[in-house]
């Protein structure tokens, strides 16, 4: 199970709240307003979030001013559940300036920070909020996960374990926490603190969110007594170089799955997870264990697929063992092209070069040092991101997608520009890991900027990225693919955590 899953719980309310409600509009406004913020409280306990959020939005409208702060925090907590990034972002603002010194607000408008993509100013947020509550759970809680951006494993369980022994009984704490140890390769413990989510979890013999939640919980103890990613004896410390080949702008390379012959595989950073069309996994005999939720781009939104192990891997000289892989099971239709088998070096743990130039991809725990044009600071949250500026006046993270195609922006990040509409949309055939977006559109004009590199009234892809950044947890700003990394010698370096650029 997934964070940014439990956006998509709704909820409608039972009969008793709905009158509830009607009875509080004819109380005096003072009690109105408490009565809306009791009523937004115990929705959120209750797992019900837009619910909450409703009320707590009311609250906003009535309260006294003693209670706004109460009010707006709410509002912030609510819309962060239902991926409401740009709300929640907006309310967050206003919290911290009416109370800038007060560590709660702080932390929360780091979390609103953090759920916009902008990590770096999240964790500047984080550490203020520390410095005057050394205390804080939810400041030490989003330590862990900006340490762990930074691939900082050790750190960020540290920063964790402080957030769980100062507040024991925070869901989200011990998620995260289940987390870092899935990138530990601790799946045992990962198992265990997700089981510790669980049963924090509101109505959780019903909901969703912790059906999802078992079914990762299956998986990560189907290895039982396996090492994910097992490799020999010092082979963490090896530099490897395989060859690669563009094919429709995809990097194509040879990989070997169990007692399989070597296929071609995608080289896809954009994928959390190594990937097996549903036919490939049949002709290898690898059996799904349980299910996962994906989403990318395309109209089918969240889709359902399956969680599998692969016993084997083989890419050039490395051998691992013991590889957890999605099957694309049920396959979608209608594509033009059929999907087909992808790795990323990054999910494997690995960071990676990739020389356009001369065909090679090197990856490796440590990349050696190499001189660049330019670093770009990288943040590796369920994917690796980097920042860019678009118009010049909003900052985006994008997602550096090797399986990509195109510099493209989400839809959210349009918006933002605040643009007048054009009076005719140049629309595009896009599709993605979840088919079609029929409302993808070119827009022309935009200017773009990582840094020292700029593109001038530029035209980009703009694409619907709200299901996968709800999936995710945090605001999708847009996609950097081959047409932006192919004129590099690119180097994705996670011990570093930079993006490394040199002109080819």
């Amino acid at each position: 199970m997934n964070v940014g899953l439990r956006a998509v719980a709704v909820t409608v309310f039972t009969v008793a709240a709905a009158s509830f409600v009607i009875q509080a509009d004819v109380t005096p406004q003072s009690q109105s307003g408490e009565i809306q913020i009791q009523l937004g409280n115990e929705f959120l306990s209750e797992g019900r979030y837009l619910d909450a959020l409703d009320a707590f939005r009311r609250a906003l409208t009535v309260a006294q001013p003693d209670d706004m702060r109460t009010a707006r925090a709410g509002v912030v907590q609510s819309a962060l559940r239902v991926a409401e990034f740009d709300l929640a972002r907006e309310e967050a603002e206003k919290l911290v300036a009416a109370s800038p010194r007060a560590p709660e607000s702080m932390a929360l408008y780091a979390d609103a920070l953090w759920a916009s993509g902008l990590f770096e100013e999240a964790e500047q947020r984080y550490g203020d909020a520390l410095s005057v509550a050394p205390d804080l759970a939810r400041g030490h809680h989003g330590m862990a996960r900006a340490m762990a951006a930074r691939s900082r494993l050790e750190t960020a369980m540290s920063e964790a374990q402080t957030a769980l022994r100062l507040s024991p009984r925070d869901l989200e704490v011990h998620h995260t926490v289940g987390k870092i140890y899935e990138r530990m390769h601790k799946y045992e413990e990962a198992a265990s603190a997700f089981s510790n989510y669980v049963n924090l979890l509101p109505n959780k013999d019903h909901s969703e969110q912790a059906d999802w939640s078992r079914a990762e919980i299956k998986f990560l103890r189907s290895f039982g007594q396996r090492v994910p990613f097992e490799m020999d004896p010092g082979a963490e410390d090896e530099i490897y170089v395989i060859d690669f080949r563009l094919v429709n702008e995809k990097i194509m390379v040879r990989a070997k799955v169990n007692d399989g012959s070597f296929q071609d595989f995608v080289v896809d950073t954009g994928a959390e997870n190594t990937v097996l069309s549903r036919s490939t996994a049949q002709r290898l005999g690898i059996t799904p264990i349980t299910y996962t939720l994906s989403a990318g781009v395309g109209d089918v939104g969240l889709r359902g697929l399956q969680l599998a192990r692969i016993s084997t891997l083989e890419l050039g000289m490395l051998k691992l063992r013991n590889i957890p892989c999605i099957i694309k099971d049920p396959p979608l239709r209608g594509l033009p092209v059929k999907e087909t088998e992808s790795l990323s070096p990054l999910s494997l743990g690995f960071s990676m070069i990739i020389d356009y130039k001369t065909r090679k991809l090197v990856f490796g725990r440590h990349l050696p040092e190499e001189t660049s044009d330019l670093e770009l600071p990288l943040r590796l949250h369920r994917l690796a991101t980097v920042r860019g500026m678009v118009d010049g006046t909003h900052t985006a993270n994008f997602v550096v997608d090797t399986g990509g195609e195109v510099i493209s922006i989400s839809r959210a990040t349009a918006t933002a520009l605040g643009r007048p509409e054009p009076p005719r949309r140049i629309a595009l055939k896009v599709f993605g890991a979840s088919g079609w977006d029929t409302e993808a559109f070119l827009m022309p004009g935009v200017d773009l900027s990582f840094d020292t590199i700029r593109y001038t009234n530029f035209p980009v892809v703009v694409l619907n990225l709200s299901t996968p950044s709800a999936l995710l947890g945090f605001q999708l700003g847009g996609i950097v693919g081959h047409k932006f990394l192919s004129r590099y010698r690119v180097g994705i370096d996670l011990e570093k955590s930079v993006l490394r650029l040199k002109a080819i």
